[in-house]
Parts: structure tokens; C-alpha cells; sequence
């Protein structure tokens, strides 16, 4: 997400390593208010002294779900304020309560399974309506392969279910942004 963090539209040599990154950051695009109170409830539903039994590569996942779930509702947040198009405005407002559901979801197995989630909210910035929804079908490829291989190899049967669940999501997200990517060009 450092892409959109640093400004979305930098020249293209800039903007395909940024691109990358933010893809990392994305394709656990799953946590916005999840971090918000992530830390509170973490704290008051696990017991003193029980250790998490989710896997390092599941612990990874969750923490990049959160991270991409932040991104997506600020991103969402933004596309809806300041978007151009009512096509674009309408996605917007879909990611946010879309990922704001999956953020409380994954919060939830996290306070479960005593795995810490970030909760640093992403600085996130606008350039245009074709940036954002290019960036969008980019990010959601990216993430719907990551999930679903987490729904397909993960060790943890309820983080197994959350992937297996948000893939689809993912996958509806995908169509949309390149139905929305395509009224734009």
C-alpha cells in the first residue's frame, strides 16, 4: 500500500514497484475496524498465559489481511468523497462495508486464536477515478490468489474458513472492478 501512501500516481516506472508493494500489503485486505479495537478485545477474550495455536504462515496471512482490510476501507472511504463517477463512488462505498465486515470477522478469530493484528490506520492519498480502479482490479488479482491458497493450505480450520469465505467476496470485488475499470476508459 506504500503505493497509495506515497501518492498513487507517480510516473509508470515508479508506479509498478509501488504497485507490487501495495499488493503485498492488500492481499490481506481484510481489517480496518478489526485494529481499531483489535488490541482491547485481544486482550480481554484470551486467557493470561494461553499461547496462539495458529501457525507462523497463518498469523502472517491474518496480520496481512488486516493490513490490506484497512487499506481497502480508507481507499473505499476516499474513492466515495472524491470520486468522479457514480460507477466509482458505488464501489467505493461497497469496499467499505464489505472489508469493515471481514475486518470485524478477522478480529474476531484473532481474539480467538490470541494473534495480534496492526492497527495502524494507512495515510492514504487521491489521484483520479481510472488510477483507483486500476489499482483495484490489481490488488484484488493479487489477493484473491493469496486467499485462496490460504483457504487451501492454511493449518488453522477457522482461518481456512475466513480465506475460503473472503476469496468469494474477493472474486465479486474482482468483477465489479474490472466492470467499473472498463466504463472508465
Amino acid at each position: 500500500m506504500r503505493f497509495l501512501i506515497a501518492g498513487i500516481f507517480k510516473p509508470y516506472t515508479a508506479m509498478k514497484t509501488k504497485i507490487t508493494v501495495i499488493s503485498q500489503f492488500c492481499i490481506s485486505f481484510l481489517t480496518v475496524l478489526v485494529l481499531t479495537m483489535g488490541g482491547v478485545a485481544t486482550a480481554q477474550d484470551t486467557p493470561a498465559g494461553k499461547s496462539s495455536s495458529v501457525s507462523a504462515a497463518d498469523k502472517m496471512f491474518m496480520k496481512k489481511a488486516a493490513k490490506g482490510g484497512m487499506m481497502e476501507v480508507a481507499m473505499g472511504k476516499l474513492a466515495d468523497e472524491k470520486g468522479q463517477s457514480d460507477d466509482v463512488k458505488s464501489f467505493g462505498k461497497r469496499m467499505v462495508a464489505d472489508h469493515s465486515k471481514a475486518n470485524d470477522e478477522l478480529k474476531k478469530i484473532a481474539a480467538q486464536k490470541n494473534a495480534k493484528l496492526p492497527t495502524k490506520e494507512p495515510t492514504v492519498s487521491w489521484s483520479s477515478d481510472k488510477a483507483y480502479m486500476d489499482a483495484m482490479v490489481k490488488d484484488h488479482e493479487k489477493d484473491l490468489a493469496v486467499f485462496q491458497e490460504e483457504a487451501k493450505s492454511g493449518s488453522d480450520p477457522d482461518v481456512k474458513k475466513f480465506a475460503d469465505d473472503t476469496a468469494k467476496m474477493v472474486q465479486e470485488h474482482l468483477d465489479l472492478a474490472k466492470q467499473t475499470q472498463s466504463k472508465l476508459k
